[in-house]
């Protein structure tokens, strides 16, 4: 078990700088979060365990609320993200943390460059011993690989991942088909390869395959049926009714969105309801539907502004006010209300700040679009928009943003004679004939 440590850092703000008892900041930060949009019901007993060390770093929801409070990163508040080491072992050791899976040390600095950390560290557990007894060691192993995929995802996209989400997914079932566990073990270890199934299903979908995270998606529905859980399988759901509305099924997209609801109804989690009810908008919005689509826009904003709950799973972290105004603006799109759009989706990107960088770039991308698209057209704004977007390249390698440059390069064609617009589009074939933004 890895050793308390006091979070001296925390108490040093709060007791030095701020002069607050922890009632008093735990007032202070449900204060900033209401300003933000968010619920946290943060108290003092939630401070103490921070500060005595009990949590190594908060939930998502309340880093981004401390972050715009003390404007300091979790590393100066004295927080250690997941997978980072302890301070006194990063005092001691001069190389990079490691990064541990399923008992494998993989190189950090490596897996952030190629993510080859994965590849390795799942599928090396299982054939090195074959796969023999399975027990809460390898749960936890799959469990973390999916919250390292989809981190890392947020940031970086799908390129470098999904071979590697495969090969950890091809031990996960190795270990459901062969190993040897007991009947609860089993529920759960189906439940987080369902959850993996998901991960991998969403990398295949942001690299362009759609047919591959149309079949991983099916997967994770069956297991979360076999599982009994309710939860997995409303994502499941979930994420099949975004394909389908990616993929131009309007119909399905809102039954999968439907089906997801319903999923999600008795888990207590408003905000995944708010999500399931945004993702039905896209579909009635595909189909035209004015008013359907409104009505599923007021609910999900209706559902989201009940808070965040215990219930809420990791992976719904991403679903921010952020993303909320992000995917309003796609629907407003897809009905042609694109000054609507257009600033929902500047919405999105201003409320996201330095998170989640490839949805920060669709969205730049979407705002490009629709200023070019729109009753008045405003090329320079679009232009402006669109160099954004070519900023994000190569970090961000992802299907989806090279597909969406694509489309900004089309609605700017328009434009052409408008010096901005003319040296976007020398910029971006130049990138494209050198292969600069290649997934």
């Amino acid at each position: 078990m890895a050793e308390r440590r006091p979070n001296l850092e925390l108490r040093a703000l709060r007791e030095n700088e701020f002069q607050m008892s922890r009632p008093e900041l735990a007032k202070r930060l449900n204060d900033e979060a209401k300003a933000m949009g968010e619920n946290i019901g943060c108290s003092a007993r939630l401070i103490a365990a921070w500060e005595d060390g009990e949590v190594d770093c908060p939930r998502a929801v309340y880093r981004r609320v401390l972050t715009a409070l003390t404007g300091r990163t979790m590393s100066q508040l004295g927080f250690r993200l997941p997978g980072t080491p302890s301070t006194a072992r990063s005092r001691s050791a001069a190389r990079e943390p490691e990064l541990e899976i399923g008992g494998e040390s993989v190189d950090r600095r490596t897996f952030c460059r190629d993510s080859a950390g994965l590849a390795l560290a799942l599928p090396l557990s299982a054939t090195s011993r074959g796969p023999g007894r399975v027990g809460a060691t390898e749960v936890r192993a799959v469990t973390h690989a999916v919250t390292t995929l989809f981190g890392h995802d947020h940031n970086h996209g799908s390129g470098p991942l999904r071979k590697a989400a495969g090969e950890a997914l091809h031990t996960a079932y190795s270990w459901l088909q062969s190993g040897s566990y007991t009947d609860r073990t089993g529920r759960k270890l189906r439940s987080v390869t369902g959850a993996l199934s998901i991960a991998a299903g969403w990398l295949s979908y942001d690299s362009g395959r759609p047919a591959d995270a149309h079949s991983l998606y099916g997967e994770a529905l069956a297991a979360a049926r076999i599982a009994d859980d309710p939860a997995l399988e409303a994502h499941a759901f979930g994420c099949l009714s975004l394909l389908a509305k990616a993929q131009g099924r309007p119909r399905e997209a809102v039954a999968n969105a439907q089906g997801a609801q319903a999923a999600a109804r008795p888990l207590g989690s408003p905000r995944m309801t708010a999500l399931f009810h945004a993702r039905e908008a896209g579909g009635w919005a595909l189909m035209g539907d004015r008013a359907a689509t409104d009505a599923a826009i007021v609910r999900a904003h209706h559902h989201y502004a009940k808070g965040p709950s215990d219930a809420d799973p990791d992976w719904l972290d991403f679903f921010t006010p952020a993303e909320l105004a992000g995917l309003e603006a796609l629907a407003r799109a897809d009905l042609g209300q694109h000054e609507r759009a257009a600033a929902g989706a500047e919405q999105a990107v201003l409320l996201h700040g330095d998170a989640f960088a490839r949805n920060r770039a669709l969205y730049t991308a979407d705002i490009a679009i629709q200023h070019a698209v729109r009753d008045r057209p405003e090329p320079e704004a679009a232009a402006e928009a669109a160099g954004r977007v070519l900023a994000f390249l190569p970090d961000v390698r992802s299907d989806r943003l090279l597909q969406s440059l694509h489309g900004v390069a089309g609605a700017l064609q328009r434009h052409a004679r408008v010096p901005a617009v003319a040296d976007w589009i020398e910029q971006y074939r130049t990138i494209a004939n050198t292969g600069g933004g290649q997934a």
